[in-house]
């Protein structure tokens, strides 16, 4: 059974938002006291924060779907819906966030750090928060918006300061166990350590991880063994060990075959030139690994490698490889920039920005994309007339209907808001401007306004009698 994942596809969902409520205020004697329907909740955030606790992705392997709540809408009597819980996924330390096509979005590094990985939608208003002095009882209410999906790959990559590399069996389970607390599993065939594990050694001053990649062999950069499944976790490391098995069984194999061997999977998967090496010749405790040990050093410190003789059972030169290690580790983190304080960054927006854009397509299709316009789209309830009124009149206040008649759009040329796959269509109408008047004077509620002057109601009472009177000259109720 699979106990270890370092790479997955997770498919997160947040929550959407919560629709306003169109209600009008109704008590004794007071029938119409005006709009009070409240704005719908916030749906939830999607988001990831690293955990230490956190060693493996085991948790989204087995449920790659994972959804926020959505907001609760609003009631009558401006009591506005709640907010959607936001949904805190724990992933290890050093977990890179990609999109689909390979984009890294983000390097989460360091307990606490967190990435909003899908945004929750925004509640809809309410007609409370639309009425005006202009629309004084608004009918309708906005949508919630919809929450954000999103497809990310999660992957792994161990923060540790130095790497173990080796061929299987040469030793670097044995090492780690002896140089730190870790416990991991080992025994004397190949491919026993099936996960990369991770120890904290102290040596003075200096406290430091280390971490064995498993399975290296020839061909592990392009997918042979288990090689290219955890070179990923040598990427963030300090310096690379090679751990090269002196007391070998196998008689095609010698250490300095392995360590030419190792050393062009590492060039054949990147990025791993500039790091410091040093070459451990382990199981030394072994008189026949003691000989060959011997042989074989002037010819690594010819090719310019720091050479370190150790034994794992006899914990012979185990200090000295320790402290030589913590000292590149110490070096390494002192050359590393300070780390600076947040600087908050202001990029207002350009003066002629007008917040979306009109193009004209190969069919004639005009398509308006902008922030504004398509949130205010699928925030509308296209079967309320009101509703409609109020979008269009927005869209008119934006620019929209100005800039469709700069791009050359003529009375019916079909025009779209929104992307192809979630676009609204209609045809355009060069009125629009005074509709969009129109249209913005709905939902008044003319009950609602001052009460007319006495003298006033009396002239108007006056010309609806001569109207109907009007109408009933000529009226013969018997048909004749």
């Amino acid at each position: 059974m699979t106990t270890f994942v370092d790479r997955v596809e997770l498919h997160v969902a947040a929550g959407n938002g919560g629709h306003g409520c169109a209600s009008v205020h109704r008590e004794k004697f007071k029938p119409l006291g005006g709009p009070d329907g409240g704005n719908g909740g916030r749906g939830g955030d999607v988001i990831l924060v690293v955990d230490q606790s956190v060693t493996t992705l085991l948790d989204y392997h087995h449920s790659p779907h994972r959804k926020a709540t959505n907001g609760k809408p609003g009631e009558g009597g401006n009591r506005s819906g709640k907010d959607g819980t936001d949904l805190v996924l724990p992933v290890p330390d050093g977990t890179v966030v990609q999109d689909g096509q390979g984009n890294v979005l983000a390097d989460l590094v360091g307990h606490g750090t967190t990435f909003v990985a899908a945004q929750g939608g925004r509640g809809g208003l309410g007609n409370a928060a639309l009425a005006s002095a202009r629309r004084k009882a608004p009918g309708f209410a906005l949508l919630g918006e919809p929450g954000q999906t999103q497809d990310i790959v999660l992957e792994l990559k161990t923060v540790a300061d130095v790497a173990l590399v080796g061929y299987p069996s040469a030793g670097k389970s044995s090492l780690i166990s002896v140089l730190s607390a870790a416990k991991p599993k080992i025994a004397d065939y190949p491919f026993t350590t099936l996960v990369p594990n991770l120890g904290v050694v102290t040596a003075g001053a200096t406290v430091y991880t280390i971490a064995d990649v498993p399975g290296l062999i020839p061909g592990a950069s392009q997918g042979k063994g288990l090689g290219l499944e955890f070179l990923r976790h040598v990427e963030r490391c300090e310096v690379l060990v090679h751990v090269l098995d002196t007391a070998t069984l196998e008689s095609e194999r010698d250490p300095l075959t392995d360590l030419d061997v190792i050393e062009a999977e590492l060039a054949e998967y990147g990025g791993l030139e500039n790091r410091p090496r040093i070459v451990v010749l382990n199981k030394v405790d072994i008189p026949d690994g003691k000989d060959l040990a011997e042989m074989i050093r002037p010819e690594l410190e010819g090719r310019g490698y720091r050479i370190f003789e150790v034994s794992a059972v006899s914990r012979e030169g185990l200090k000295e490889l320790s402290f030589a290690l913590a000292g590149i580790v110490a070096e390494a983190r002192a050359a590393k920039p300070k780390q600076e304080a947040t600087r908050i960054v202001i990029r207002p927006k350009a003066v002629d920005d007008a917040g979306f854009t009109v193009v004209q397509e190969e069919d004639g299709l005009f398509r308006v994309r902008g922030e504004k316009p398509e949130r205010w789209v699928r925030q509308t309830d296209f079967n309320n007339d009101e509703a409609v009124g109020y979008l269009a009149d927005r869209l008119n206040r934006l620019g929209v209907e100005d800039q469709l008649m700069k791009a050359g759009a003529r009375a019916g040329d079909g025009v779209a808001i929104g992307p192809e796959e979630n676009a609204v269509v209609f045809d355009w109408e060069p009125s629009m401007a005074a509709g969009a008047e129109m249209l913005g004077r709905r939902g008044e509620d003319h009950r609602l306004e001052a009460p007319r002057p006495a003298a006033q109601r009396r002239r108007d009472r006056d010309a609806e009698r001569d109207e109907a009177s009007q109408e009933y000259e000529g009226f013969n109720p018997f048909g004749g």
